[in-house]
């Protein structure tokens, strides 16, 4: 059974406020999210009554992160998932994977309404941005569907790295650059063509191209770095629009626009279906999903040879290949 704990616990744990002061005196971070909201939009959404069927998206993300940590094929002992929602991922680890885990969200009513799981574990109400462990803590450090969200993408990283232990490691999934470009554009086109302008209504994400340098700037090394794309299918616009905010998805920047005009909506939702619109009247919704691995250096892991020390070119790849095939068939006689 999982259990809702304060931040006294006998597990390597650091004052939440220390945290924070660390935070404020960095400084030099962005500040694009309000996350006084967020904390709000992801209250409002698990406190829904029929708020499970809202999480198709967070179950498919957490399910392919979890078979990423089946395939590392090794036991952790302590691991930590980061921004877990309603423990999209926990449920589709065991026990003889994972032997014990924390779980932290910035929602107490996520954390109230997570799912069964069959690992002993601990919740703890924290921030992604200020995550509230000593150093070298865990073994494994989970995140789905939470670090877009982030105003201090790199900071965070770093702590994640700081809470692992030496050889252990980080997999994540989050909301790539390419989400809701079918949304985004419609709506710009609509408020250029009714009043003129645009506002942001899709918030700002992280492109592949630079995760890969995020998390080597951390301190990660044998990093892999992929891309999902999922793509569902809506009666319209609307139905996207209704099924983001159920997610807790809504934009939280500080730059949104607080209002958006029927007549531009009504526009939007025309242009959404003239310009991406399915034979069956549907209309897609394209989410790119980045999945990361890294790894806290160790001296047991693989090191690359020194640069000029190989003894073989390239060159000769073929004759070896050749080579190879002479000493196969001259063991296959007689």
């Amino acid at each position: 059974m999982l259990k809702t704990v304060v931040l006294s616990m006998n597990i390597t744990v650091k004052s939440l406020r220390s945290v924070r002061c660390l935070s404020s005196r960095q400084g030099g971070a962005m500040n694009v999210f309000d996350r006084s909201m967020k904390r709000k939009q992801k209250q409002w959404a698990s406190s829904l009554l029929d708020s499970d069927k809202y999480d198709y998206l967070r179950d498919e993300a957490g399910s392919r992160v979890a078979d990423r940590v089946y395939d590392v094929s090794r036991t952790f002992p302590l691991a930590l998932d980061v921004g877990c929602g309603k423990s999209h991922v926990a449920e589709h680890l065991s026990k003889e994977i994972v032997e014990r885990l924390f779980l932290t969200d910035i929602s107490d009513s996520s954390l109230r309404n997570r799912r069964k799981c069959e690992i002993p574990g601990h919740c703890v109400l924290a921030d992604e941005e200020f995550l509230p462990f000593k150093e070298n803590t865990f073994d494994l450090v989970l995140s789905s569907m939470s670090l877009h969200w982030i105003n201090d993408l790199p900071g965070a990283l770093r702590q994640i790295y700081q809470v692992l232990k030496p050889d252990g490691v980080f997999i994540g999934a989050m909301v790539g650059g390419e989400t809701l470009y079918e949304l985004r554009c419609s709506l710009q086109l609509a408020e250029l063509e009714r009043e003129g302008g645009f506002a942001p209504h899709i918030s700002p994400y992280t492109a592949v191209t630079d995760l890969g340098n995020l998390l080597g700037r951390a301190g990660f090394n044998m990093l892999t770095v992929d891309i999902d794309e999922v793509q569902v299918n809506y009666p319209g616009m609307l139905e996207v629009m209704s099924d983001l905010q159920g997610m807790g998805e809504s934009n939280c920047a500080w730059t949104r626009k607080s209002l958006l005009h029927r007549d531009t909506i009504l526009a939007a939702a025309a242009i959404y279906k003239e310009m991406y619109g399915n034979e069956d009247g549907s209309v897609p919704a394209t989410f790119q999903i980045l999945y990361m691995i890294g790894w806290k250096p160790h001296e047991s892991q693989a090191k690359p040879a020194k640069r000029g020390s190989a003894n073989v070119s390239f060159a000769n790849l073929s004759k070896i290949s050749k080579l190879q095939t002479v000493h196969q068939k001259t063991n296959e006689k007689p």
